[in-house]
């Protein structure tokens, strides 16, 4: 992983977490416990401090950054989809932040919300618990229900199992030039899915 002290700040990365090889983590971070970090992610404390709690994930190419002297926190167990950019505030615990949308500074994100795909979500707005955001700009449309929370969190329990499978297995390797016949199956994969489904 790249991982970089700025200004005598070196980044906190629990052993249980996972920062992919191609991440880049700068400065005054911390992350928590089983927090999966993918490749592209550019984690930049530099200005100021960024919290990761508990079971979060960052997807492929985020950017987490944030005005000087202010401070990012996602709370335990938010979701950030791929190309996501947080540049500021909170997001609340068990949130879904849709792809490639954008949460501008000082934004607080109230628990369980989802926000949509390509949202963008204006400086300085708050959102209660519970509301789905979407839009450019980004409005609340309607409360997130049982179901949706539901759905979101199952899912987020795949981005959890993820950190301990890729210290387990993620191996950089050269290609292969042919499909081998004996190509092995993602089966892990899926029964952990139908566990998680069935609430195992």
């Amino acid at each position: 992983m790249s991982v970089y002290s700025f200004k005598g700040f070196i980044p906190v990365i629990k052993e249980s977490s996972f920062v992919h090889p191609k991440a880049s983590v700068t400065g005054n971070v911390i992350i928590g416990e089983d927090v999966y970090i993918g490749p592209g992610a550019a984690i930049r404390g530099d200005w100021g401090q960024i919290i990761i709690e508990d079971g979060c994930n960052v997807q492929e190419n985020c950017t987490i950054h944030m005005f000087p002297g202010t401070k990012v926190t996602l709370k335990k167990g938010a979701h950030i989809g791929h190309g996501a950019i947080i540049h500021g505030g909170v997001i609340g615990e068990n949130c879904l932040i849709g792809m490639n949308s954008v949460i501008m500074d000082d934004v607080i994100i109230g628990k369980e919300s989802i926000v949509g795909a390509l949202s963008f979500v204006a400086a300085k707005t708050n959102y209660p618990d519970r509301s789905l955001i979407v839009g450019n700009p980004a409005k609340v449309i309607k409360q997130v229900s049982d179901t949706m929370i539901d759905w979101k969190t199952k899912g987020t329990a795949l981005y959890q199992e993820l950190p301990r499978e890729c210290q387990e297995s993620l191996i950089e390797c050269d290609p292969l030039r042919e499909v081998e016949s004996n190509r092995p199956q993602q089966e892990s994969m899926y029964s952990t899915w139908d566990k998680i489904k069935k609430g195992k």
